[in-house]
């Protein structure tokens, strides 16, 4: 008897170690370059996905003018589980002489055997949380979406936090060009350092992105053309490619559909413009100075959205000095120049291209979301197109409806190979 309970225990003991060992592989970073390593946080089963699809879909569109039973049905069934990691990667922040900084991202990788794969780049949009990113795909619907619909069919996707949100302990970098541009050139490579490791061959590169990642989106695009980059094709879901348009709109044409938390992105950039610019005081003299402390709060992550609401309020007009209102009307500050600099449509386009719209988005207006088709039209350059997600599509409708057709479209990418 004695003999067996000492054997029971060897045994007991044995896998208790073998569980820790499997836990400590579970949580420990796995280095791959000087720069780059990645964790593995999991998989993504197809019961999980199915529940994305689903429950999780219905629970992020509930309260929109588009809702689940407008997309009940259109996704494909799951076809593969989907291994998640983590990456932490060196980048440099270009508005401060690529000073060197740490940031982070994700890499999901469908569990299908396959040595090699396309990949899609997606750019997230707006986030209140500073975790509520890629690389915490528990916390971010958006990017839970993009993993079902295409991880679980065979592409791999990956995705940059940015600089301010995930590891990075810089300021949040909300829509700043350049450091944005960055983070996601960085990441793309940071990904195939990984995906090297993994003995994984990426195949063709595709682009996607929603909201400010759809501004994102753009300006990387740009980036990789320029840098002759090929990336086989690229979407857009409601994209404020006009940052001089889209600012001076919200602030100096109010419209009733107008989203609640425009404050809190406006805040979030003028705050992020100030830091990466530069410019110490800018943003005390453009919001009125009893909003001006919880906007800062909001900005250093100290406070929630909902909490920087109750203080604040819904509107621009009444969040902003009027002086720095009046500022709009020609557009020759410093400010506005900025914002101008930032469009992210107006270069000759040569990658394949649809901007998705909604009708009735609550955020970026139809004029801006569509100005890429026309000029790019003008330049007798690419093949762009603005594609309506149609008359009752508000931003998540809008982004919901991208994922499910921009699927379709890079498939047929793929079929000409």
């Amino acid at each position: 008897m004695k003999t067996m309970k000492k054997t029971t225990l060897i045994i007991l003991f044995l896998l208790s170690a073998v569980s820790l060992l499997q836990a400590q592989t579970t949580n420990s970073f796995t280095k791959v370059t000087s720069g780059t390593e990645y964790q593995y946080l999991g998989t993504y089963d197809l019961t999980r996905m199915n529940s994305i699809f689903n429950k999780e879909l219905e629970d992020f569109l509930a309260g929109g003018s588009m809702t689940y039973a407008d997309f009940k049905g259109q996704f494909n069934t799951p076809k593969y589980p989907v291994k998640l990691y983590r990456v932490y990667y060196n980048s440099v922040i270009p508005e401060f002489d690529n000073k060197r900084t740490l940031t982070s991202g994700l890499v999901a990788i469908p569990d299908n055997g396959m040595d090699s794969m396309p990949v899609v780049s997606y750019q997230h949009g707006t986030v209140f949380g500073k975790d509520e990113c890629p690389s915490n795909p528990d916390k971010s619907m958006e990017t839970r979406l993009m993993i079902a619909q295409f991880a679980s069919h065979g592409y791999i996707v990956i995705g940059a936090d940015y600089f301010g949100l995930g590891v990075s302990d810089m300021p949040n970098s909300y829509l700043v060009r350049y450091s944005s541009e960055q983070a996601c050139l960085d990441m793309l490579y940071a990904a195939q350092d990984v995906l090297a490791a993994l003995k994984i061959k990426p195949g063709s590169l595709f682009l996607h992105g929603w909201s400010q990642g759809g501004w994102t989106n753009m300006t990387f695009l740009r980036k990789l053309e320029e840098m002759n980059i090929p990336v086989a094709a690229a979407a857009t879901a409601s994209a404020p490619i006009d940052a001089f348009g889209t600012f001076d709109r919200w602030i100096n044409n109010f419209q009733p559909i107008d989203a609640v938390y425009i404050p809190a992105c406006f805040s979030n950039y003028l705050f992020a413009l100030e830091y990466y610019n530069q410019m110490p005081g800018f943003t005390a003299s453009a919001i009125r100075p009893q909003y001006y402390q919880a906007a800062k709060d909001f900005y250093d992550w100290k406070l929630s959205w909902t909490d920087f609401r109750k203080i604040t309020g819904d509107t621009l007009r009444n969040f902003l000095q009027p002086a720095f209102m009046e500022t709009g009307n020609i557009g020759r500050t410093n400010f506005w120049q900025i914002a101008e600099k930032s469009q992210v449509y107006r270069w000759r386009c040569h990658t394949p291209l649809n901007n998705y719209y909604g009708e009735s988005d609550e955020v970026v207006p139809v004029y801006v979301a569509k100005l890429a088709e026309g000029f790019h039209k003008l330049m007798g350059s690419g093949d762009t197109h603005a594609i309506s997600a149609g008359a009752k599509a508000n931003h998540r409708g809008t982004y919901t409806y991208s994922v499910i057709h921009a699927k379709a479209w890079f498939d047929g990418f793929l079929l000409k190979k």
